[in-house]
């Protein structure tokens, strides 16, 4: 029998926690497969590429995969086949932090197919197994022969209580004033992202700095196992064809026409429309003799002198697509309250992008299930981000939400969660963003028009966030750093950046590098620059409005939450469901009650205020404990010849004998009550032994007045 044997190394990340990366020993035929385990945590890693492209292609095809594996942690999918079915929103954010570390790693000009598959086959309490995916991910490329110029990792860094954590086990987590995923090579910083409450820009650079010395001692690990492994050299892989005097043809044709269209400072169309014109003059100056290899090269190099020309007009004209300065915020308008029947809504138009939010309250019943392999969990703050074909002016199959549509939507809820009120809040409360128009950053459009649109809903939160998307422009020694960039400054940037935040602090942050060496000190220059652009974009929020309003709206459900005894929650809910179905029916409520920190929460919904109050009412009524002395509005039950029995809390009835109605003596209870008269009652004592109720009503009436009695005649 062969032995397997795999070649490991292993590494503390801080606090005695080891992590231990193999290979050699699972999935052998894979290019590159590692695993890596941090207690019981384990991750399994592949990656394979084709050995040549695919005829024709033009962009380089890679494709990343995280999934968790159900039986990692010991349970069997809920779903009604028993299996893992298409990704998750988690585990699809999960594969886009891992893609967008490893993209920049391959050569410009590799485009054979290349899939990365990260599972998770062993899960721990304790582990966040996300922070490990890329560091898995990255040795698998590592111990292959794929070609990758550099080695990266990514850890996730956390602070609590002022103290910052490498990779925070899932109860340091809960809590943390920050979190960022951050990923990077042995120089550079690639890529961040992560929520915070409202921290400061130098708080972000030291989470870099820290998490960046953590990430070298990974990178130091992986090249270990690699040269365990016996990687020497990556392979040999087809180069796309190239014609140089074909590209300088083009260079001396259209350089200085594709300036003046870059500097007219024209609309978004009538720019593309301008750059298309030019590219069909450019192809009949070309003629129609040249080879058709060379002619497939036209898009390419047309592409990359519109690059060169639109970065050198900005970094050395100082001046923009569309005309604005540096730092100049394109043209805000907003507004709240404009659809009648949603809960909440608003209009956010910055430029050419528009986000139309709505805003709708839900119960509990309506929390959002969120399944991963380690737990279940429910969540009542939920955003949705949708981005249809039209908003760019395109003819696109509608195929569902796409891997986009959930990262713009999780940033731009991680950072409006920051400003939702905490757990007594009952509301669910869903927020949905539909992009109507989009040149340039339609996620931050997203977050300015989800917080005008909850301060519409009436949702308590204490200050607007907004958020800018910055672009910056690096080349021999010069700068720029761009505020609010377009859709068409977008690729042509060496580091795009969105953050958010309020007056006070930053709230989310994602940023793509694609420059070596930069430095912190131009990151600095970067954020400061971004702040002052979300200042200006809150001035112009607050204008529309101010605070949230004081009531939700007239159609919106309303709602009342009170703690009781855990011990009544069974009496609300009666055999069955008996009681709490009746209270339901009668009252046109919807009432969720759970067991929270040993005391009993009921949520009482209603769209009528009358409904809900008289929910509320019974249901103090069955937790109510009788007090002697205290006075109830009652139902007259049952009349007997001795008295009536009066229903003075439910299911708690009393006698209210003859001689407690009235200061009167009363020979006969004909007419003196009716079943269901109201009426109000003293409880004037409770019987130790039997636990009856005695009751008056004359208690509360005045005493009248004795007469003197009349005085014995003569003397």
């Amino acid at each position: 029998m062969s032995v397997l044997q795999p070649k490991s190394v292993t590494f503390d990340i801080g606090g005695g926690r080891m992590v231990t990366i193999e290979t050699g020993k699972l999935a052998r035929q894979a290019d590159g497969a590692v695993t890596v385990r941090q207690g019981n945590n384990i991750i399994l890693a592949t990656v394979v590429a084709n050995k040549e492209p695919k005829e024709g292609q033009s962009f380089f095809p890679l494709s990343v995969d995280y999934q968790e594996k159900f039986a990692s942690a010991g349970r069997i999918p809920g779903s009604f086949f028993k299996r893992e079915a298409r990704l998750n929103d988690y585990e699809i954010l999960t594969s886009r932090l891992i893609d967008r570390a490893l993209r920049p790693l391959f050569p410009e000009d590799y485009f054979c197919d290349v899939q990365v598959l990260v599972t998770l086959i062993s899960s721990d309490a304790e582990v966040l197994p996300d922070s490990l995916a890329c560091l898995a991910a990255s040795a698998a490329l590592a111990v292959s022969d794929i070609p990758i110029m550099e080695i990266i990792s990514e850890v996730r860094i956390a602070r609590k209580n002022g103290e910052y954590i490498i990779n925070p086990t899932r109860s340091q987590l809960d809590g943390a004033e920050l979190e960022f995923v951050i990923a990077a090579t042995e120089k550079n910083i690639m890529m961040v992202e992560g929520e915070a409450k409202e921290c400061q820009e130098e708080d972000l650079v030291k989470a870099l700095e820290i998490a960046h010395d953590a990430i070298r001692i990974q990178i130091k690990a992986q090249a270990e196992l690699r040269d365990k492994a016996g990687i020497t050299a990556k392979r040999e892989y087809t180069k796309p064809y190239r014609n140089e005097e074909l590209n300088e043809k083009i260079v001396a044709f259209a350089k200085d026409k594709m300036y003046a269209i870059a500097a007219s400072a024209s609309a978004k169309h009538e720019r593309s429309a301008a750059f298309d014109a030019l590219k069909t003059e450019l192809k009949t100056f070309l003629g129609e003799e040249l080879p058709d290899e060379d002619k497939g090269l036209i898009g390419h190099y047309y592409g990359e002198l519109q690059y060169n020309v639109v970065r050198d007009m900005i970094l050395n004209d100082r001046k923009r697509l569309d005309g604005r300065g540096l730092e100049d915020i394109r043209p805000l308008s907003m507004e709240t309250d404009l659809l009648p029947t949603p809960h909440g809504s608003s209009l956010f138009t910055r430029g050419e992008t528009q986000s139309l939010t709505t805003v709708t309250f839900g119960t509990p019943l309506d929390e959002l299930l969120t399944e991963t392999a380690f737990k279940s969990d429910y969540a009542k703050f939920i955003l949705h981000y949708n981005f249809p074909p039209f908003s760019t002016g395109e003819v696109k199959m509608m195929r569902g939400v796409g891997r986009r549509e959930v990262g713009h939507g999780n940033l731009a809820m991680r950072s409006l969660k920051q400003m939702m009120p905490g757990k007594e809040y009952a509301y669910t409360v869903r927020v949905v963003s539909d992009i109507l128009e989009s040149n340039g950053s339609s996620s931050m459009a997203t977050v300015c028009a989800g917080s005008l649109a909850l301060m519409d809903a009436g949702v308590p939160i204490p200050k607007h966030v907004s958020g800018v998307a910055m672009g910056l422009i690096t080349k021999e020694g010069k700068f720029a750093v761009l505020t609010d960039i377009l859709g068409d400054e977008d690729h042509l940037g060496d580091m795009d950046f969105k953050v958010t935040g309020t007056r006070d602090g930053i709230c989310g942050v994602q940023m793509d590098i694609k420059v070596d060496g930069l430095s912190m000190d131009i990151m600095r220059q970067a954020l400061a620059q971004a702040r002052a652009g979300r200042l200006h974009i809150l001035d112009a929020m607050y204008n529309c409005i101010e605070a949230p309003r004081p009531d939700v709206k007239p159609h919106a459900p309303r709602m009342v939450k009170i703690t009781i005894d855990k011990e009544y929650i069974g009496a609300v809910i009666g055999p069955g469901g008996k009681v709490i179905q009746e209270i339901q029916r009668e009252t046109g409520t919807t009432i969720n009650i759970e067991e929270v920190d040993n005391v009993g929460e009921v949520s009482i919904f209603s769209a009528q205020k009358e409904g809900m109050e008289k929910a509320l009412a019974w249901i103090k009524g069955l937790v109510a404990v009788p007090v002697i002395g205290e006075t109830y509005e009652g139902t007259v039950k049952s009349i007997k010849e001795f008295g009536a029995f009066v229903e003075f809390l439910p299911k708690k009835e009393g006698l209210l004998h003859i001689s407690e109605i009235s200061w009167k003596r009363l020979e006969t209870m004909n007419g003196i009550f009716k079943e269901g008269d109201k009426v109000k009652v003293k409880l004037l004592d409770i019987d130790a032994k039997t636990g009856k109720f005695k009751l008056s009503r004359k208690a509360l009436l005045p005493k009248p007045e004795q007469q003197p009695r009349p005085q014995q005649g003569g003397e």
